[in-house]
């Protein structure tokens, strides 16, 4: 089906976006794969191009435009290149909200210009060893002493975390309030008390810093609280929405290069004397990945016009993050079936595919997190 989401102007960023990621990530990818981390020359490249503050106010560096369709297009090309590792996704869909926000106008002034550029790239630690999909566990704190806040705790699987020079922490405030406790704190570069563990060794997206922090008697000062003291948990659920969109953009994306590279494989890989897409066996699975690629794409463009208007609502984004993330996980084992042993390759795309994209259906909230948010939307 023709797809009614973009117009001109997204299709022409489209472009530009192809040719910054040819010439400026994919010739190194492998070299980030095996350091574990991605290069921050990619950072400052993707700051010069324009690509990370979409959403931010021109006087601070950033696109000025509301419009998330550009970064559908930008999340949409990073998975079409099997970019996993560059982490421009947190930064400029789920930071970004944060900030524009809820920042005060001596803090957009502080961390925008850095952010939009390149040179402050950014993280946000809510998980815990001990609290991860349920946030009102989390145990790290912050006490205020005077003009500070005194942090103490721990973060785990935090993605961008050996990068991050700004990291949003969530944390409470009062340990006796609940959910109405929690609040999010800045966290800078270099702060006294502010430790990394080591990088995570993950199954998949390899490049991608992902890291432990530790937060001994970190003394923020209260200039770096993020909103008000004790409505972290609503700003949490308030952008929580359009994380969710885009992990499910990513999936959508993912499970129609996937099933793009195996057609192509199956055009062209032969058994018995002809192609295995002759077979019944295998027109009939690619018919029914085409089929749920098709029907999660429409989803996923009617949920992103929807969060334009300002309409996305909290059950539909997490349809879309815990429908889209299972059904690319579906169709990337079955596309990895029909290339046979070729497929256990790491050379071969729907290999790396079938690790990168594991994580989808666990981060920014397990499917059973969002099942269970869509059963009590419907009253259970």
């Amino acid at each position: 089906m023709r797809r009614e989401l973009f117009e001109d102007e997204h299709e022409a960023f489209r472009e530009t976006v192809r040719a910054f990621i040819a010439k400026e990530l994919t010739p190194h990818v492998a070299a980030w794969e095996e350091a574990g981390v991605v290069s921050r020359d990619a950072w400052l490249a993707a700051g010069e191009q324009g690509l990370l503050g979409f959403s931010i106010d021109e006087e601070y560096g950033g696109g000025g435009t509301e419009d998330f369709r550009f970064n559908v297009v930008f999340d949409e090309e990073l998975v079409g290149a099997g970019i996993s590792g560059f982490g421009s996704p947190l930064h400029v869909d789920i930071i970004a909200p944060y900030l524009t926000k809820l920042a005060t106008d001596e803090q957009k002034r502080r961390w925008l210009p850095g952010f939009c550029g390149g040179e402050l790239i950014t993280a946000i630690a809510m998980t815990e060893p001990g609290a991860g999909s349920d946030l009102q566990g989390i145990r790290t704190t912050a006490v205020r002493d005077g003009d500070e806040y005194v942090l103490n705790g721990q973060k785990t699987f935090i993605s961008n975390g050996i990068l991050a020079d700004l990291v949003i922490v969530v944390a409470r405030t009062d340990a006796d309030a609940g959910h109405e406790g929690i609040s999010l704190l800045v966290v800078e570069r270099g702060m006294a008390g502010f430790e990394r563990g080591r990088n995570l060794e993950k199954i998949g997206q390899k490049s991608q810093d992902t890291a432990e922090l530790f937060f001994n008697d970190v003394r923020v000062p209260a200039a770096n609280l993020l909103g008000e003291e004790g409505k972290g948990f609503i700003y949490l659920m308030q952008n929580l929405p359009q994380e969710r969109l885009s992990i499910a953009v990513a999936a959508a994306a993912s499970a129609e290069k996937v099933l793009d590279v195996t057609k192509e494989y199956c055009r062209t890989r032969t058994a018995f004397g002809r192609p295995i897409g002759k077979f019944q066996n295998t027109r009939f699975e690619l018919a029914e990945m085409a089929t749920e690629v098709q029907i999660g794409r429409v989803f996923t463009d009617r949920c992103v016009s929807d969060h334009l208007r300002g309409e996305l609502g909290v059950e539909h984004a997490a349809m879309a993050k815990w429908w889209l993330s299972e059904m690319n996980k579906r169709v990337v084992d079955r596309c990895l079936q029909l290339h046979g042993g070729y497929g256990y390759m790491l050379e071969y795309p729907v290999a790396k595919a079938f690790l990168d994209t594991r994580i989808q259906t666990i981060y920014g909230g397990t499917t059973e997190i969002m099942k269970e948010i869509v059963g009590r939307s419907m009253g259970f």
